[in-house]
């Protein structure tokens, strides 16, 4: 009976080792729970409390696992795993192609809820202001700015002789007037003033320089008739011509009817327009910072200088704004009588006369040295 009684305290004794085992065992899982726990929470809170900006690409058909690892790559989470399993587990797993601005101050969720969301991806597209006056040489840098086409290759296009034929058919204000051999650029003055909007990896000149000939049509078509019939007699060019000048010597509407008239007034007797602008398209010159250049050297020579060669220069000198080809088309006949003309750059206040000697005096009033 003594040997049986000790048997019994033995296999006690087993059951309360392996019971103190499994509750070790127990407490050791739920500590390293807990700790996985503790981890995978602080995994979803941001990298950081500020940081700059960064453009994410998310590619097509990238699965969730490849996205949390250049996630993790960039620092822009602190766990790969980890932050896939949050996706997962809470809906986010839909992830679209795109790039997106993140930042390393945004939480897990806050990361995921954006790549899930396909507006919130960086359009690919961006938009280019062509200004009233802008010169075709600058509306090309503006374009290579925001696209993959380069100034240098707009601008050849819009030089080549043949691109340009075959769009006359469509383009009826493009005339073979534009192929003048002194012209500087065969589109200068045709390119319209507007804001255009273009895939940023547009490789195409030809995509890009048509959606501007769109525009310009469609205002030419608001003109046509009065681009035809206008009591000047001129030529489709020769309107696009002056009214660029117009638009290079004014900015105001009420003016550029004005000074329109005032060019009229001195092609009709045959005098020189002697436009200091002229000068400035000759020297390559911006009036905005150059104005001296245009006014201190009228004997320039070149074909665009109208101090020099009477008449219209050869082609545009900046691209006009609608404005301008209005004023062109309708100039202020209460002018008729005044040939001259000079601005304050100062105030941008005209000042108009009938003769020489008022004009030198309104020079002496009003012009800067």
């Amino acid at each position: 009976m003594a040997k049986h009684k000790s048997s019994g305290k033995r296999r006690k004794k087993r059951r309360l080792r392996v019971g103190r085992l499994i509750v070790l065992i127990l407490i050791l899982f739920m500590l390293v729970l807990g700790g996985v726990y503790a981890g995978y929470r602080s995994s979803l809170k941001p990298v950081s409390s500020t940081g700059e900006d960064v453009v994410f690409t998310v590619n097509a058909g990238e699965s969730l696992k490849t996205v949390s690892e250049n996630l993790q790559s960039e620092k822009l989470v602190r766990n790969a795993l980890f932050a896939a399993f949050f996706a997962k587990t809470n809906n986010l797993s839909d992830v679209k192609a795109g790039d997106y601005t993140l930042n390393p101050s945004m939480s897990v969720d806050e990361i995921f809820t954006t790549l899930n969301d396909a507006t919130a991806a960086i359009a690919d597209e961006d938009s280019v202001t062509i200004i009233e006056g802008d010169w075709t040489k600058n509306v090309a840098q503006k374009i290579a700015e925001k696209t993959q086409v380069s100034a240098d290759d707009l601008l050849a296009l819009w030089n080549d002789s043949d691109y340009l034929h075959s769009l006359m058919d469509k383009y009826p204000f493009l005339t073979e007037d534009i192929f003048n051999a002194d012209i500087r650029h065969n589109l200068e003055g045709y390119l319209c003033p507007d804001t255009y909007t273009f895939y940023r990896t547009e490789t195409d000149p030809k995509v890009i320089t048509e959606k501007i000939l769109d525009q310009t049509l469609a205002v030419y078509n608001k003109y046509a008739d009065g681009i035809a019939s206008n009591s000047y007699g001129l030529t489709i060019h020769q309107i696009y011509t002056l009214a660029s000048i117009v638009q290079y010597e004014s900015g105001n509407p009420e003016d550029m009817a004005k000074i329109a008239q005032v060019f009229y007034n001195r092609l009709q007797d045959g005098m020189a327009l002697q436009s200091s602008v002229t000068v400035c398209y000759a020297l390559d010159a911006d009036s905005g910072e150059d104005w001296k250049q245009c006014e201190y050297n009228p004997d320039v020579d070149s074909p665009y200088n109208t101090y020099l060669h009477t008449g219209l220069p050869p082609g545009p000198i900046v691209n006009p704004g609608e404005d301008a080809i209005q004023a062109v088309l309708n100039p202020n006949t209460d002018y008729v009588g005044y040939y001259y003309f000079m601005a304050d750059v100062d105030t941008g206040t005209v000042y108009y006369a009938r003769t020489l000697e008022e004009h030198n005096a309104n020079v002496a009033l009003y012009g800067k040295a």
